[in-house]
């Protein structure tokens, strides 16, 4: 079955279950009309489905192959991204004074969902990139932004979220990642980190990398953490590009279902360490790092109601086709009751998710748009508040609907 962008139902969640349309009639979008976020729902859907969806299968087949330290996408996949970049949908809540469309991050939300549906080991790069544009719009220096935003809100270059390490995951005061004043304003890097979202890819000619690391004299724990820009490619000081910095991808991870996304253990510093750029303050790296991992947590949560989705359509099809029973009594699995069950529970979940996570996004434009600054605050709070219950709800639901669609398949789950 190929999967169909349930925009309908993403409209409705989107403008009167999530507030959206109210929001919009309040000035939250400025010039932003009804008619028109309907136009960007629709065209986003058309793209998921007939473009991204098709390549599923055979990226997950195929994957991300690593040879001489080259990472190459699978068949179709280049393509495809090329095509996504260049219809402006990178850009979509991307600052406009550095090529952005400055649109409402709720419609974005909506388009994420729909991206993942279509193939998660897709969605999963632009979701880190627009995370980096978020962190370096609001803590990196006037260069910084000059140098990157750009390329990255257009999608010509993509970012990654660099944390983890192999004894530091969640606890990141054990990070081990070293780096040092180069007395030339930059730094130089020498570590490793380990699960990277693309890491390395041939999508785009350049990466930027936001690595934590730790300086010789920073204090212990997480209060001795500074955030880095660390581009695989350098940039001179027109923006061309220069010479492969001293980063590397040492290995791919294999997880079921992404494939198709290179999941990479990254090594710096074989030739003396990686060049780098502070964002933000020395030893206020963690902070910095919020702002896109706050990013990632919605995003994670609208994967959840992405694979909900997907799974949804998946079983309720089956279940449609599949006929049981003996002589007359032989009809379609869906009359079953029990089956009936599943399929109803699978849709309400998903329905539940999906509007946590648009109330969320919602809750965020208004932090930021609100006209009065008593209802940027409040709405802060309120997407404070939303922001981990959408993420771990709607992850949970991704696995619990996944597990039922798995049930109504039968012995083919």
């Amino acid at each position: 079955m190929s999967f169909q962008a349930p925009v309908g139902d993403i409209a409705f969640t989107l403008k009167y279950t999530a507030g959206f349309k109210r929001a919009l009639e309040e000035g939250l979008g400025g010039d932003l009309t009804e008619d028109l976020v309907d136009a960007v729902l629709e065209e986003a859907g058309r793209f998921a489905s007939d473009v991204i969806a098709p390549l599923n299968r055979e990226g997950d087949a195929h994957g991300a192959v690593l040879r001489d330290g080259i990472v190459t996408m699978p068949p179709g996949w280049k393509d495809a991204y090329r095509a996504w970049t260049a219809a402006g949908w990178n850009a979509l809540a991307g600052p406009v004074e550095f090529g952005g469309q400055g649109l409402p991050h709720a419609l974005n939300a909506a388009c994420i969902e729909m991206w993942n549906s279509a193939s998660m080991a897709f969605g999963l790069g632009p979701l880190l990139t627009m995370g980096a544009i978020e962190a370096l719009a609001a803590h990196g220096s006037d260069a910084l932004k000059r140098g990157y935003l750009s390329k990255l809100v257009s999608g010509e270059w993509m970012g990654t979220m660099q944390l983890t390490e192999p004894q530091s995951g969640s606890d990141l005061s054990g990070l081990r990642t070293r780096a040092e004043r180069a007395g030339d304003g930059t730094y130089r890097i020498r570590g490793q980190k380990i699960f990277i979202t693309y890491g390395e890819h041939d999508l785009t000619e350049n990466i930027v990398h936001f690595v934590l690391a730790r300086l010789p004299d920073a204090p212990p724990a997480t209060r001795g953490l500074s955030l880095f820009l660390v581009p695989k490619v350098l940039v001179d000081g027109s923006g061309r590009l220069g010479a492969r910095n001293d980063a590397r991808c040492h290995s791919l991870e294999h997880k079921l279902g992404i494939h198709a996304s290179p999941t990479c253990t990254m090594v710096y510093g074989d030739e003396g360490g990686a060049t780098a750029f502070l964002v933000g303050e020395e030893n206020r790296g963690l902070a910095c790092m919020f702002t896109m991992m706050n990013n990632a947590r919605l995003g994670v949560g609208l994967q959840g109601v992405a694979i909900a989705e997907r799974a949804t359509q998946l079983a309720l099809a089956y279940a449609r086709e599949r006929r049981q029973g003996g002589g007359a009594t032989i009809r379609p699995i869906i009359a079953h009751p029990d089956v009936k069950r599943m399929l109803l529970t699978m849709r309400t979940l998903t329905k539940a998710a999906r509007v946590i996570c648009y109330k969320t996004a919602v809750a965020i434009d208004q932090s930021h748009r609100s006209p009065d600054e008593a209802g940027r605050r409040a709405a802060q709070e309120r997407a404070s508040v939303l922001t981990p219950i959408a993420k771990a709800f709607s992850t949970d639901i991704g696995n619990e609907v996944s597990s039922l669609g798995v049930q109504v398949h039968g012995g083919l789950g």
